[in-house]
């Protein structure tokens, strides 16, 4: 059965002095009621108009005053769980601990067998599910890759293969528009059981980005309001670049890329008081000479930090950037870059991260790079659990029992700590010549999950639920029941 192994840290970081906090929420505030955002949803327009904000019809920009914005993130749930399919797999998001998972919507894949790069498609998105499901440093399954191979309803295809392949709580980044999302919910109700199970244990949740500088998609915002409807939690993520779509100094970028993901969780509480939301800041810093986005610039990692503080100052969990790598291959910069970020959010107490598993700006999958990642999880969760200062660990007694020039091979106590101590089973694995690759070694770990694992299926009237769904999803949003509608992929490896 699938485990999983959050980090619990021992210790507290705190990104931010209290004023700086303040200061950044003030400026929050400040863009909110003088600045605005663009809003081009008629929906939400309507709904922020009922409620007293300032609503530019023509130009679909709203503008918020402190009061509105502060009683509206009070209704805000501070916990809350997304539920998985098996027992430990539940993620309470209540701040005793930090639940990583992978990273999404890549669009190419080095394949596996071959090892050549080619376009993503479903069974790549079945396959790193089945992967995520052995592994006890994911928390959660973002759909690692796109499915490309079935382009009209392409994420309700990711989710699909998603639900056969893990037993780990889903989270979508890719559902868009109101009627893909009632399909999203549908397919969600069908692992759940019943309306009333998907909103105490939702097994889905929906992550939406706005568009920077100030602004959101209408199909993003119809879609988190249905989500928000039928009780699944919707979290929102700004990937504001600094230099270009935001302010080139690191507060500017905070405080303008804060205000889209508070506006948005303005519009779903209006809507739906009490709804589930979650507050994502992600953004990047521009190169400098090619105008490209830097997930991981040396300033960089800062910011998912304090994207953590200023989800808790909102009141709600907070989901933080980690493991996005700009690396274009696995090794030591993909590392260099996972470890200092996943360390920094850890102790600042992020509910969640995602980013495991992608390279090149989370576009490219390298099937064994998640393995790497899940190596970089572990070390990082060993160091911010602490160590054990109780008397049996400080072990007087057997120091005393071996003494100057003893050795503690033989003692019992060496036998029954050496069990207890964590190693890795990716580096300093020995062979004839020396220590092996470790790149060889987690690509032969993919291989071996997928031979030998098997993921918990769901029974066969979920599938077949789903295989309906999906062909009526792909009759209406598509218009034809074409060649991705008759046989069923992605299914449980």
């Amino acid at each position: 059965m699938p485990r999983i192994e959050p980090i619990r840290s021992r210790y507290h970081l705190d990104a931010l002095e209290g004023q700086q906090v303040q200061a950044i929420r003030e400026a929050t505030l400040h863009v909110l009621e003088h600045t605005g955002v663009h809003m081009p949803s008629e929906r939400a327009l309507r709904i922020l108009a009922d409620a007293g904000a300032d609503v530019d019809r023509e130009r679909q920009v709203v503008r918020l005053r402190p009061d509105l914005v502060l009683e509206a993130l009070a209704h805000a749930p501070r916990v809350y769980t997304l539920a998985g399919r098996a027992g430990g797999t539940d993620l309470l998001l209540d701040g005793s601990a930090s639940y990583f998972g992978t990273d999404g919507c890549g669009t190419r894949t080095i394949d596996l067998e071959t090892g050549e790069a080619r376009p993503s498609r479903k069974d790549d998105v079945a396959c790193m599910a089945h992967v995520a499901d052995a592994l006890s440093s994911v928390s959660f399954y973002w759909p690692m890759v796109s499915a490309q191979d079935h382009p009209a309803c392409a994420p309700l295809h990711e989710m699909d293969a998603s639900f056969r392949n893990t037993v780990k709580h889903v989270q979508t980044e890719t559902v868009m528009g109101a009627r893909m999302a009632r399909y999203a919910v549908e397919m969600a109700q069908v692992v759940a059981g019943d309306t009333e199970t998907l909103r105490r244990r939702p097994p889905l949740s929906s992550l939406i980005c706005t568009i920077a500088p100030l602004a959101h998609d209408a199909g993003g915002m119809e879609a988190a309001l249905a989500f928000a409807a039928a009780g699944l939690p919707v979290g929102f993520m700004s990937m504001a670049n600094a230099g270009s779509t935001a302010p080139a100094s690191l507060a500017g970028t905070v405080a303008m890329a804060d205000a889209e993901i508070v506006s948005a969780m303005v519009l779903v509480q209006l809507a739906h008081p009490g709804a589930p939301v979650y507050h994502s800041l992600m953004p990047g810093i521009m190169h400098p000479r090619t105008g490209g986005y830097l997930a991981t610039a040396w300033e960089g990692e800062l910011l998912y930090a304090i994207g953590v503080e200023m989800a808790h100052a909102w009141g709600v969990p907070a989901l933080a950037g980690v493991f996005g790598t700009d690396a274009t291959v696995p090794g030591w910069q993909q590392a260099a870059e996972s470890a200092s970020c996943l360390l920094l959010c850890a102790l600042c107490g992020a509910e969640m991260g995602a980013g495991m598993g992608l390279l090149e700006g989370c576009t490219l999958l390298y099937p064994e790079a998640i393995i790497l990642d899940s190596d970089v999880y572990h070390r990082v969760r060993c160091d911010a659990a602490g160590l054990d200062t109780g008397p049996e660990a400080l072990a007087l007694d057997v120091v005393k029992a071996v003494g100057p020039r003893g050795h503690f091979l033989l003692q019992r106590h060496t036998r029954t700590h050496l069990r207890r101590r964590q190693f890795s089973d990716l580096v300093a694995q020995p062979d004839p010549e020396g220590f092996r690759d470790p790149l060889s070694v987690a690509r032969e770990k993919v291989e071996a999950i997928l031979a030998d694992h098997r993921p918990l299926p769901l029974d066969g009237a979920q599938l077949a639920e789903l295989d309906r769904i999906l062909a009526a999803a792909e009759e209406e949003l598509s218009g034809s029941n074409g060649p991705h509608t008759s046989t069923p992929r992605g299914e449980s490896r």
